[in-house]
């Protein structure tokens, strides 16, 4: 509406100077609940190597009395797939099975044995898996092993994890 003003309320407090310069917030990850500090990181998409190493996850976190993470690393593309773009530049996909192995994670009974959270991220597998384990000061990282002709031709998560990794890995064959 041109040619009004909103007055401004009188009661208002000036929380900050309006000279003083911006103050950038540097991002960083939401803290990660204490209760699961020392816990087992396993990495699990659904897949029957995936539910192994979870199995075997549970059974670590039980024996140690601490608690399971368990991590969901959605689907990234690279965007030379649909535009033929040089250097490869990586699109976030809608991945909504994060919220399916929740729900079926919340109704498993083999759960109930140990305190666990799940945890969503995108990127590359292997950083996310070790940057996970990093936040939450993981004793190990627990992964199923990788069977087929992509884990031969590109190199397995196990594979690149165990090399890189700053904690111990298990490959659940």
């Amino acid at each position: 509406m041109a040619g009004h003003e909103i007055p401004e309320p009188a009661d208002r407090k000036q929380v900050t100077d309006p000279r003083s310069e911006p103050q950038t917030v540097p991002e960083s990850r939401p803290s990660c609940d204490p209760a699961f500090r020392h816990g087992v990181v396993v990495g699990f998409d659904g897949s029957t190597s995936s539910e192994r190493a979870l199995a075997y996850a549970i059974g670590m976190a039980n024996r140690l009395g601490s608690g399971l993470i368990i991590v969901h690393v959605a689907n990234r593309l690279p965007t030379t797939v649909w535009a033929g773009c040089e250097p490869p530049v990586f699109v976030d996909v809608p991945d909504h099975r994060t919220e399916v192995l929740g729900l079926e994670l919340a109704c498993a009974d083999y759960l109930a044995e140990v305190p666990w959270v799940l945890v969503e991220r995108g990127g590359d597998i292997c950083h996310e898996l070790e940057e996970v384990g990093r936040e939450y000061s993981a004793d190990a990282i627990v992964v199923g092993s990788t069977h087929g002709i992509v884990g031969r031709i590109f190199g397995s998560v196990a594979g690149r994890l165990a090399r890189r990794a700053q904690r111990p890995v298990i490959v659940i064959p």
